[in-house]
């Protein structure tokens, strides 16, 4: 029996939208991918340096450190970890902010992000949403979070950040409603 082309042409069309329509999904359901760019290895800190905060910590010698250029895609809210730092002066966060080469009190809802998510300094002095701890409050990008160095006196002798962090002053734990005894490390989602 002999198939006029009408159906073929429809049923190749059809195979071919239903095709498309699976690599469109599959695509979309991958995550971005942001793999390790290196790694840099932890060297004991001089006398006097390396200031520890909330579960900071200071390099270890010869221990191997990851370092990343990236960070995982951004979406509507993105997943990330909030871990606590100290902006003022005298704090475990080092030097001055990079946006501002400023100090900022340990009262003001700032943040730091991954090198990947900082974006080179785009979203320097905008403000992002943080949801946690069943709140949301809004924090200003003052810094980066640097996943690329670290163990050296720019970085207060500590490890590179992991590619997933927003580092927040203690502003930020306040207004999420975190116990203190709780503040370090929290899954949060956080958004433009």
């Amino acid at each position: 029996m002999k198939m006029n082309s009408s159906p073929k042409v429809a049923i190749l069309i059809i195979l071919t939208i239903i095709l498309v329509s699976t690599l469109i999904s599959c695509a979309m359901a991958q995550p971005s991918s942001c793999n390790p760019s290196g790694k840099i290895e932890g060297i004991k800190p001089p006398p006097g340096k390396c200031k520890i905060g909330y579960q900071s910590e200071c390099c270890k010698p010869g221990k191997s450190y990851t370092t990343y250029k990236c960070s995982p895609s951004i979406s509507g809210k993105t997943k990330a970890v909030l871990t606590i730092n100290s902006f003022q002066k005298g704090g475990d966060g080092g030097g001055k902010s990079e946006c501002d080469n400023k100090y900022h009190s340990d009262n003001t809802p700032v943040v730091a992000l991954s090198t990947g998510w900082f974006s080179g300094e785009k979203r320097c002095m905008q403000n992002i949403t943080i949801y946690g701890n069943g709140r949301q409050t809004n924090a200003m990008v003052v810094d980066e979070c640097d996943s690329t160095m670290g163990c050296d006196d720019v970085h207060d002798y500590q490890p590179p950040c992991d590619n997933n962090i927003v580092d927040a002053s203690k502003a930020v734990w306040k207004a999420l409603g975190v116990p203190e005894k709780q503040w370090g490390q929290l899954d949060i989602f956080w958004s433009d």
